[in-house]
């Protein structure tokens, strides 16, 4: 193992671009992420929708063009690394600083450096990593910079840019989306690690398999963990999935329960119930559990999918949701999860209507064009002999004293006139329910023509 922790040699630093200074630290062990790095475009794994013939890097590098970028991606996808080759394909100098790091003072002094390598005819690519941390303020401070060409800024971000980032600056960048390993990607990194090292990674099919799993899409993260097999692992010993669990432990969910990855899941969760796949709802369900997601919040929303996208075919959905939440909240965790578990199924296996959910947008809308106007006097109560003298409650046939208990009434306003809101499916209980409507419907025709 005394190559996967050499000692860095003379000029192995990453290329820093076009006009960039040598570094002066001291060479010494450096992680094998590090040592990875590509130093080419087409080295880099996992965007081939951006750095693969016709993509946007390619033709960037190509044109030896570049303008303003903000890469949006999770970590560990390769945002650093490109931003290093544009710099290094353009010529120009590669400046790195951190949004967590970085206030107002530090930037104008980067701003002078910019300015005057410009004067010399040298260029600033500036990337700002975790771009997203500055404020609003922080970030119109680019914006004077970006337009006179002092620098070309790549930022960085784990979050979604139109949240985070203001609409001036997206106005002057582009955005990138770069996308989170899959395992295939993941795979060619740790062969890469394998042949960069001279070692095979002592693990067992099953093992190796769990340890791309265990990258959750970061490139990096998956060779940091391959580092610790390898410093873990007995000269001749092979493990398994469950050794190596015990050894590097689990890495934490990629996930924020304030930001996107907190509205992503629960949106997952809420159309593979939509779309009946008990199994896919049960995995984000588990997934969201594992993250420490808040359990209320689960049966919250589980109780809105009952609502909008069963709905009456099947009423007894909302009873199964409301009856988890109340289960969980008399049992806590973990118990009170499998409830939750139990409801998420029922609601995937369930009949979907959405009628009620169209009936209700429907209803609201012509409740707010139609105003203020009265229903008919047929159907209000005369408390006082006025009201009886000028004819409320004049005509109403009581239903219960009708044949059916139907006496087909118009209940709608005289200016507005019958209007139909809700159209059950022909799913679960909604078939009864529309066999019900039909029947009313000629009867009411019927008591029409009767009048």
């Amino acid at each position: 193992m005394s190559d996967l922790f050499a000692s860095a040699g003379p000029g192995s630093a990453p290329h820093s671009g076009g006009g960039a200074e040598p570094s002066s630290e001291p060479s010494g062990p450096r992680p094998l992420a590090d040592r990875l790095r590509p130093e080419t475009l087409d080295e880099v794994v996992g965007q081939e929708h951006l750095t693969g013939e016709g993509g946007a890097l390619t033709r960037l590098l190509r044109g030896r063009s570049l303008g303003s970028l903000v890469f949006w991606g999770p970590p560990g996808t390769g945002k650093t690394t490109v931003a290093r080759l544009l710099a290094a394909g353009t010529d120009l100098h590669f400046e790195q600083i951190s949004a967590i790091f970085s206030g107002v003072a530090e930037l104008r002094k980067v701003f002078e450096a910019a300015r005057r390598r410009r004067a010399t005819g040298q260029g600033t690519l500036l990337f700002v990593d975790e771009i997203h941390r500055f404020n609003r303020a922080q970030l119109d401070a680019f914006l004077p910079v970006m337009e006179d060409g002092t620098v070309t800024l790549v930022g960085a971000t784990t979050e979604n840019p139109s949240f985070e980032l203001n609409a001036a600056l997206l106005s002057r960048a582009r955005v990138l989306l770069f996308r989170a390993l899959d395992p295939g990607a993941i795979g060619r990194l740790l062969a890469r690690a394998e042949a960069k090292t001279g070692q095979v990674l002592p693990l067992t099919e099953e093992a190796r398999a769990v340890l791309v799993r265990m990258a959750d899409g970061d490139g990096r993260a998956s060779l940091t963990l391959a580092e610790e097999v390898w410093r873990s692992a007995a000269p001749g010993e092979t493990l398994d999935a469950e050794k190596l669990q015990e050894i590097v432990q689990r890495r934490a969910p990629v996930y924020d329960k304030a930001e996107e990855g907190h509205y992503n899941l629960i949106s997952a969760l809420h159309k593979t119930v939509r779309g009946s796949d008990p199994d896919a709802a049960l995995y984000y369900l588990c997934r969201m559990l594992d993250a420490g997601e808040d359990r209320l919040f689960i049966a919250r929303r589980l109780v809105r999918m009952a609502v909008e996208d069963i709905g009456l075919a099947d009423p007894q959905a909302l009873a199964v949701a409301n009856a988890a939440k109340d289960a969980f909240d008399f049992l806590g965790s973990p118990e009170g999860e499998l409830a939750l578990a139990q409801a998420a199924i029922y609601l995937a296996c369930a009949p979907k209507s959405n009628a009620v959910y169209t009936a209700y947008k429907a209803a609201t809308r012509l409740a707010k064009e139609a105003g203020s106007l009265p229903p008919p006097r047929t159907i209000l109560n005369a408390p006082t002999k006025l009201m009886k003298r000028i004819g409320y409650g004049q005509g109403y046939r009581y239903d219960h004293d009708e044949p059916d208990a139907f006496s087909g009434q118009d209940y709608w306003p005289e200016a507005l006139g019958r209007q139909q809101l809700y159209a059950p499916t022909e799913r679960g209980y909604e078939t009864r329910l529309a066999e019900r409507l039909d029947r009313w419907e000629t009867l009411r025709r019927a008591r029409r023509e009767e009048g």
